[in-house]
């Protein structure tokens, strides 16, 4: 079978002309900034305000762990909180570990 009769039964099997350039990443790039906007600035943008709201953290502060727990900060170390979960029991516990702090709430 010669090359002249495979391509008048493959025409699909033609070389593709040869562009180049940027419109072959656009696609690429297309994703990738989808990516950022839909997932990375957002997360970012979490990340950053649990940062800020565990440095703002003193002593008395009421807070709730990620694994559930409420408790109420007594001291506060480099790396770590000393977490007064029930009477006379505290519990030292990463900063990484705090969930969200509670805001006093105003009953009148």
């Amino acid at each position: 079978m010669a090359l002249s009769e495979i391509h008048s039964l493959f025409p699909l099997a033609q070389a593709a002309p040869a562009g180049g350039g940027l419109s072959q990443f656009m696609p690429i790039v297309l994703l990738f900034l989808g990516m950022w906007f839909l997932i990375i600035a957002p997360q970012r943008k979490r990340q950053k305000a649990h940062d800020k709201m565990l440095s703002e953290i003193k002593k008395g502060d009421e807070i709730v762990t990620t694994g559930g727990l409420f408790g109420t900060v007594t001291r506060v170390k480099d790396d770590r909180f000393v977490v007064e979960i029930a009477d006379n029991t505290r519990v030292e516990l990463g900063k990484g570990f705090v969930s969200s702090k509670i805001e006093a709430t105003i009953v009148e």
